[in-house]
């Protein structure tokens, strides 16, 4: 195949008991008109189109996380643990697990399993901090720094490939409006107001 042949997304969804079976993503996600009707039967006054955004917004996420791991997959990698071994080399190399939890996003459990798998395969270590003796940092070993340099040249190239249908102006754009959507996430946490 072509670099400018383009294919269609597809997702392939073997159902419960039967053959395989072959879903054109574009097919998968909602239209418009499939959200007016949606909203139209429950009689409710929503904007379709906002709807739809958000849907379609949701779709590209699990589709984007899929693929995410398939592509650090490549490294030997989950996201999560390469997201921990990036944050370790923005902060010289060592941090306390409260301080990757934060960063990350995520729980001190999870965090622990991350570090508890990279120092198994020894790309990160523990040691007493050098901040406070009574905590344990985590340290990003020789071995962890060089599999984050070895894998710089393809996956910086693929993160660019990924977005290289849009043009400098279309990334920013869609750098401002990707910032303002994350501030709504909440709306699908948050408790709503009766």
């Amino acid at each position: 195949m072509k670099d400018s042949e383009k294919t269609e997304d597809v997702y392939v969804v073997p159902p419960a008991g039967s053959d395989t079976k072959v879903i054109n993503y574009n097919d998968a996600v909602p239209t418009l008109i499939q959200s007016k009707r949606q909203i139209d039967r429950y009689n409710l006054d929503i904007d379709a189109q906002a709807v739809l955004v958000a849907v379609r917004l949701m779709a590209a996420g699990t589709k984007l996380g899929h693929a995410t791991e398939i592509h650090f997959s490549r490294f030997g990698l989950s996201t999560g643990r390469y997201r921990l071994l990036a944050d370790l080399e923005d902060n010289e190399g060592e941090a306390l697990p409260s301080q990757l939890a934060e960063h990350l996003g995520v729980t001190r459990a999870t965090v622990t399993g991350l570090i508890d798998t990279l120092e198994r395969d020894g790309l990160v270590s523990r040691r007493p901090s050098s901040k406070d003796g009574r905590q344990k940092s985590v340290i990003l070993t020789e071995q962890g720094a060089k599999k984050l340099r070895e894998m710089a040249p393809e996956h910086f190239a693929r993160l660019e490939a990924m977005v290289g249908l849009l043009s400098i102006e279309e990334r920013s754009v869609f750098l401002d409006l990707l910032g303002r959507v994350t501030e709504g996430i909440s709306a699908l946490t948050d408790e709503l107001d009766e």
